[in-house]
């Protein structure tokens, strides 16, 4: 299947200020994370039959013209099955149709998309498999990391995510924020490898004797958060409730002791 990636700028936290749009397929298009309407995701549109619109996930740097290319398109609209409210909310459109793990959206004259459930970075995230190759959304990166956040994210549900791609062992990676990704195990493996050095150093702190978060966060983190704070805060609160899940520590939300 054809795929055309359009990089649309955006109010993202992602480094790159831009949030990749995709058309995918040439006849029976689908339309997949239209962050803003420009002139060149508009051309990418027109050039395709795009009959179905879908995001990888609902966050507001991923949906913003949804909207509009439903509408222009008369296209069909989907949604995570059981998260339709949580889409209506971020896009404003109801969802003609929903989806789950395993569903195939876009037949056309290829096999079409298959939808790969991939939750941790949010609750509704999916990745989309075309061929050899995955649409991953928020999923992986090929620099930096991906936030797991306290507020709605899993840590333990986000590992579980990539290693599921890695077992899949995919050509080819098409994130939301950046470049395609040609080495698509190495990035997962480095991800991985991130994540647990994070929550290995989160651990150790607790063992030190750091108990309230940001105490917690200062010794974890050892280079400068400036701007980024918050997101480190929320990253480390994330992987302060996986430990307490696994009865490695005690934490109430406010404070961590050893377990």
């Amino acid at each position: 299947m054809h795929v055309q990636q359009v990089s649309v700028p955006t109010e993202t936290l992602a480094p790159t200020g831009s949030t990749n749009a995709y058309v995918l397929g040439d006849e029976e298009a689908l339309l997949v994370d239209p962050a803003s309407r420009t002139d060149e995701l508009d051309a990418a549109v027109e050039s395709a039959s795009v009959e179905h619109v879908l995001v990888t996930h609902a966050h507001s740097d991923h949906v913003g013209a949804v909207a509009h290319y439903a509408d222009a398109c008369e296209a069909t609209v989907w949604a995570r099955a059981g998260r339709e409210e949580r889409f209506e909310r971020a896009t404003g459109v109801a969802p003609d149709r929903t989806f789950h793990e395993g569903t195939s959206i876009g037949k056309g004259t290829t096999a079409g998309a298959t939808v790969v459930e991939t939750p941790g970075h949010a609750p509704d995230h999916v990745a989309l498999e075309v061929g050899d190759e995955l649409l991953t959304g928020d999923l992986v990166v090929s620099s930096g990391s991906v936030v797991v956040g306290a507020d709605e994210g899993d840590v333990r549900a986000y590992l579980t995510s990539l290693r599921r791609l890695y077992v899949r062992n995919p050509d080819r990676l098409w994130p939301g924020h950046g470049p395609a990704i040609d080495d698509p195990r190495d990035q997962i493996e480095r991800l991985l490898r991130h994540r647990l050095d994070r929550e290995a150093k989160i651990l150790a702190a607790v063992h030190d004797g750091a108990t309230e978060l940001d105490a917690i966060l200062d010794a974890a983190y050892d280079k400068d958060l400036s701007g980024v704070r918050e997101l480190a805060r929320s990253t480390t609160a994330a992987h302060l409730g996986k430990l307490a899940v696994e009865k490695k520590i005690s934490w109430d939300g406010d404070r961590a002791y050893p377990a």
